[in-house]
């Protein structure tokens, strides 16, 4: 019980606690070739992150190529950004507190940065953040549902505990409804016990009574028998 309440708690304390995004330039290399992009950063595992980024891309941008860690779409059109296909090459790595999202963005005749196309910036940085924010989202639904888990593991093993308690306590009444019964039993017992001992003197007096009858006929049948060796 203790386990599980801690697990409550820790959960509760993860979906309380401040969940930031941060999107600033940055500058990767990247087969060889050192691209200016945009960076984002969330505190979520990377292997979840990768995954999602790869179809959120796949869903807003087109189809996505994956060699050697490099996202890639080709023609890829986004049309919060641009209306102009581009060429978005996209990498995935770790922090010590979560994941790193980069991406560069060629529009052909320039790639997206602060300086030469801030429109274009401001509207990707958006997406990025878009993207974040689905991620917490679904970060936090599924901590509500292993909190729920919990929740109805916690509420079944409370009905569990009750139910032995009912259980024990049935017990206890029926063991003293048996000490009852044979409380009873024995008392009935022991006057069972007095009424044998009665019949038994009772029985030793008719013995004897009995056996006096018997010398006392036998007396009689003598006395007649004499009476009858009289006659002649």
């Amino acid at each position: 019980m203790r386990t599980i309440l801690l697990a409550v708690l820790i959960m509760v304390t993860g979906l309380c606690q401040a969940q930031q995004v941060t999107v600033e330039e940055s500058e990767q290399t990247v087969n060889g070739i050192v691209r200016r992009g945009q960076q984002l950063t969330v505190q979520l595992d990377p292997k979840t992150v990768e995954k999602s980024w790869k179809d959120y891309l796949g869903q807003k941008a087109g189809k996505v190529k994956s060699s050697k860690g490099t996202l890639t779409v080709e023609g890829a059109v986004i049309d919060t950004i641009s209306n102009q296909p581009m060429r978005v090459l996209s990498t995935v790595g770790s922090t010590a507190t979560g994941s790193n999202v980069w991406w560069s963005l060629d529009m052909g005749t320039a790639y997206v940065n602060k300086v030469a196309t801030p429109k274009e910036y401001a509207a990707a940085e958006s997406f990025m953040r878009g993207f974040a924010r689905k991620l917490y989202r679904e970060d936090v639904l599924r901590q509500i549902n292993e909190a729920e888990d919990v929740l109805r593991a916690t509420k079944s093993e409370q009905e569990r505990v009750v139910k032995q308690a009912n259980d024990i306590q049935a017990s206890i009444e029926k063991n003293k409804k048996r000490k009852q019964e044979l409380e009873a039993e024995l008392v009935r017992n022991a006057d069972d016990l007095k009424q044998l001992e009665k019949d038994v003197v009772n029985n030793q007096k008719q013995q004897e009574v009995s056996r006096q009858r018997v010398l006392d006929m036998e007396k009689a049948v003598e006395a007649v028998r004499a009476k009858l060796m009289e006659i002649k």
